[in-house]
């Protein structure tokens, strides 16, 4: 899955689910690579029928297709203010971590790598669904991220999304760099976004 370079995701759509599923393509050959869903346990999928989710924690398990082995998980603990996501590979291993931000306008958040140096700073977009991954410094745009259409009727009655993450070609050769990369743009949608509308629907927030 981390040699592609573009990946396209796409919500499984899912009425009254307590958790979502992602699959995970190749943007450029559209060849299924992987899926992304939550595992999380029969209490807490119960409690969010009665407590807003971003009250809650979550874990994602990224894992490659066809044999299905885990390549990473993004998990989050209980969010008050302000979250930490922690990235850990298929070992178990930190490998890095994001925080949300306190103050925002457009959405984003910053990664940092498992020795607490600042990796990336990632920033939204006030208007549509466009996020940037970029150095510290923000002379590097190292990924990005935007919103793609997925049909009329599935947009207006469903709360499924697809969306593609595009890394730079300069990390091609850099497995863990890719890695924080694609854990922070599957991070956007799946924690981040749902911390600001709460709710079953989404998965991470920002």
């Amino acid at each position: 899955m981390l040699e592609s370079r573009k990946f396209l995701v796409k919500e499984k759509v899912k009425f009254l689910a307590a958790h979502a599923t992602y699959e995970i393509y190749d943007g450029e050959t559209q060849k299924r690579t992987g899926t992304a869903e939550e595992e999380i346990g029969v209490f807490v999928r119960m409690m969010r029928w009665l407590i807003s989710k971003q009250l809650m924690p979550t874990r994602v398990e990224i894992r490659e297709t066809p044999d299905n082995a885990l390549v990473f998980t993004v998990s989050r603990g209980w969010y008050l203010f302000r979250s930490r996501v922690e990235i850990r590979d298929a070992q178990g291993v930190l490998v890095g971590y994001l925080k949300s931000k306190l103050f925002s306008f457009g959405g984003g958040f910053l990664v940092y790598d498992a020795k607490d140096q600042q990796f990336a700073d990632v920033k939204g977009n006030l208007f549509g669904f466009k996020y940037r991954v970029l150095t510290p410094d923000g002379g590097f745009e190292m990924g990005k991220v935007s919103k793609e259409w997925g049909g009329l009727a599935k947009e207006l009655f469903t709360s499924a999304d697809s969306y593609m993450i595009e890394v730079h070609e300069d990390l091609h050769e850099q497995p863990i760099a890719k890695m924080l990369v694609l854990a922070a743009a599957l991070a956007v949608d799946m924690i981040f976004k749902s911390e600001k509308k709460g709710g079953i629907s989404g998965l991470i927030g920002e």
